[in-house]
């Protein structure tokens, strides 16, 4: 009976799409229909003229119905098994991609972890270099102070040499002068 009800419901379908599309292209779906009309009524061995008894009409109806039944079902069982087929293809194929995937992902953490390792290396190296850096500045920055301080001592010694120097040329000239005085007063 659902055969039935679907085929009456693709009939009016087809004439609602038939009173749409021009007269002079018939819709695929109508020559399907009318050829199965055809076809069943040549098998049943009618004419469309001739007319049989209400009882071999109702029999050749319900045998043309198992057989468009039988069909129908062959055809959707041909179908799941396709699609069956096609779904286990599609699961066996994103299984695989899925693989790939997680093998890419695993060799892109792998890549990560390296990058951040080396990363992290560089970080410390460059805080020991600056650390190394501050230090020697700082060094630097002690030496040069001590550079400063010796400079300014060596100044305060070179004038206190120069004025020893100069004391120094004074007493000199002083003890010649005593001298020459001394050897007058004996002479």
């Amino acid at each position: 009976m659902s055969s039935l009800y679907t085929r009456s419901k693709e009939f009016t379908r087809n004439r609602k799409s038939q009173s749409d599309s021009p007269p002079s292209s018939p819709s695929p779906i109508a020559k399907t229909l009318r050829h199965e009309r055809l076809s069943r009524l040549e098998s049943a061995g009618t004419s469309p003229t001739t007319s049989d008894s209400y009882s071999d009409r109702a029999s050749s109806r319900s045998s043309a119905y198992t057989r468009r039944e039988n069909r129908l079902a062959s055809l959707s069982s041909r179908t799941e098994e396709e699609t069956n087929r096609d779904y286990k293809k599609l699961y066996e194929d994103a299984l695989s991609e899925n693989q790939k995937l997680k093998s890419k992902l695993q060799e892109a953490q792998l890549e990560l972890a390296d990058i951040k390792s080396k990363l992290e290396k560089a970080a410390q190296q460059k805080q020991e270099k600056t650390s190394d850096r501050s230090s020697m500045l700082e060094m630097e920055k002690r030496g040069k102070r001590a550079l400063e301080r010796r400079l300014s001592e060596m100044e305060e010694e070179m004038k206190v040499l120069t004025e020893l120097k100069s004391d120094n040329q004074r007493l000199k000239d002083e003890n010649g002068a005593l001298i020459r005085v001394i050897s007058k007063l004996s002479k």
